[in-house]
């Protein structure tokens, strides 16, 4: 069971489990900000990607 909450990626709705709906849970939080983000077009493909 998951620490924290966690949001649906199927539905969007929120749950202390690892899957809902048949589906992955995520952790909905953003990841720190930093204006040295080597990652940052990493992480905005992958979120057009899978329209999050």
């Amino acid at each position: 069971m998951a620490k924290s909450i966690l949001k649906c990626i199927k539905c969007g709705s929120y749950t202390l489990k690892d899957k809902h709906c048949e589906k992955e849970t995520i952790n909905p939080k953003p990841a720190k900000y930093s204006p040295e983000d080597k990652y940052q077009d990493y992480r905005m493909k992958y979120k057009k990607l899978h329209n999050l």
